[in-house]
């Protein structure tokens, strides 16, 4: 006996005439003839090789090899209904797994909020964070280790899209009594004989502009590299160096007491991108949160520049007021 030739409709057609023991009433349940139901019957007899109701003219019965054989068809159509129901899910991309690749202080500080609030509107949806370096950002999304991706601009790659979040300048970070603090604009000229703790290659590489346009008798000092930027934070809160970042790294710098300074001529601005692969398809749920997360990602860069605004104005503010007063 071969049960791969049974179908779905068979198996329905089975249970409705044991629970309405009816022909007729079976396939008013399931938009058929009785005929019709009574030959779907008839061929799930002829595959498993027994009769699975004891017909008369005036009444229908499971037949003790039925009794048997109804809680698995039972237990089959309630794994199909299951199944629907997750393709169903995906399809509207209301359930699946999503994973997304950042750098540390996006994956920490950043994309942990954007999954709390994603998940309030799509819960059977589960959202694995990553940490990525930056330098191998791009490079993980082409090799299908993530399905997106989050952070800085990097050189294009033919295997992955680009699209940009929000852009954030390059600024530096240093503890509040440090000497540059009473300067409101830096220039890279400004950081000659500063010491400088830069986070990772890539930091690195952006640090080098300023080396090389500093004349050979006043040269900049070159910074000092740790792995990670929180790394660099903290030897920085310590007063011990200062650090360039971008300025989004805030959202850790600031409750560690550091201070920012733009840092211009020339200006360097770091854009923020959600990377996605040109050549495959990703989950519909990690459709649905790409959309999500980039206007979630854009709505938190403004409300971080406002807050930084109002923190700006209070600050200005109280130093008025204790002039005045002085």
């Amino acid at each position: 006996m071969s049960l791969t030739r049974t179908t779905i409709r068979q198996f329905e057609a089975f249970v409705a005439v044991a629970d309405t023991l009816s022909f007729s009433a079976a396939g008013d349940r399931l938009g058929l003839t009785s005929s019709a139901v009574s030959q779907l019957v008839s061929e799930l007899e002829a595959i498993t090789g027994f009769r699975v109701f004891d017909r008369s003219t005036r009444r229908v019965a499971l037949s003790s090899a039925g009794r048997e054989f109804l809680g698995i068809a039972q237990t089959v159509l309630r794994h199909v209904q299951l199944a629907e129901t997750a393709a169903a899910d995906v399809r509207n991309r209301a359930a699946g797994v999503v994973r997304i690749g950042a750098p540390l202080i996006l994956a920490s500080a950043v994309l942990p909020a954007a999954v709390r609030e994603f998940r309030r509107e799509r819960p059977n949806i589960a959202i694995h964070i990553r940490d990525v370096p930056v330098d191998l950002t791009v490079d993980r999304v082409a090799a299908g280790d993530v399905d997106l991706a989050v952070g800085p601009d990097r050189p294009p790659d033919p295997a992955v899209i680009r699209e940009a979040i929000f852009r954030s300048p390059w600024v530096l970070w240093f503890a509040s009594e440090h000497p540059l603090a009473a300067r409101k604009v830096l220039s890279w000229d400004d950081l000659r004989n500063v010491p400088l703790v830069a986070a990772s290659r890539d930091h690195e590489v952006s640090v080098a502009q300023m080396r090389s346009s500093a004349p050979n008798t006043s040269p900049i000092a070159p910074p000092q590299i740790v792995d990670n930027i929180t790394t660099a934070l903290g030897i920085a809160a310590q007063g011990l160096a200062a650090t360039p970042a971008p300025a989004y790294v805030g959202v850790v710098a600031r409750p560690l007491g550091l201070t920012m300074r733009r840092i211009t001529k020339p200006e360097t601005v770091r854009e923020v991108c959600l990377y996605r692969p040109s050549r495959r398809s990703i989950p519909p749920a990690a459709e649905a949160f790409a959309e999500f997360v980039i206007q979630w990602i854009r709505a938190w860069n403004l409300e971080a520049q406002h807050d930084k605004f109002r923190s700006a104005r209070k600050l200005t503010g109280g130093m008025t007021e204790f002039s005045q007063r002085r």
